[in-house]
């Protein structure tokens, strides 16, 4: 059965805690919905379908899967060599060398990089979020 931020996550935090729900999903759309509508070189490009792969990538790390959203597409839009540096960063943090974080998007900007990183943390965040608030829902009922 999903446990989503948005149908569960969201409303039970804000159960416990009055307003961080809210400060907490402010700061997950802020880092996902950010964009400069560029890629590399090019400009004027929607990047929406890559955000959410490299989102739904870092849950699905975790063991985290939506049944609507197609997995086809991470593997379309993510090349091996940002795959594994986002499951290095996501999960292994400590081994995460400059090596590895060259080696993807050589030629891209380094502002282009940085948002991969702070998509990849948020959502790593809002996965551990999910883990541990559905393990509290489950002691609630």
């Amino acid at each position: 059965q999903d446990y989503t931020w948005e149908d569960h996550g969201y409303s039970l935090i804000n159960r416990l805690y009055p307003d961080v729900g809210q400060l907490l999903d402010e700061k997950f759309q802020v880092v996902y919905n950010l964009t400069y509508n560029t890629i590399a070189m090019h400009s004027g490009v929607d990047t929406s379908m890559l955000r959410r792969a490299i989102w739904n990538y870092v849950h699905c790390v975790f063991g985290i899967r939506y049944d609507d959203y197609d997995y086809g597409e991470v593997n379309q839009l993510l090349e091996r060599n940002l795959k594994i540096y986002i499951k290095t960063v996501a999960c292994y943090p400590e081994k995460t060398t400059k090596q590895i974080y060259t080696q993807f998007w050589r030629h891209f900007k380094h502002s282009e990089k940085v948002h991969i990183n702070l998509l990849l943390l948020e959502a790593r965040m809002q996965a551990a979020l999910l883990y541990a608030l559905r393990a509290v829902t489950r002691y609630m009922t």
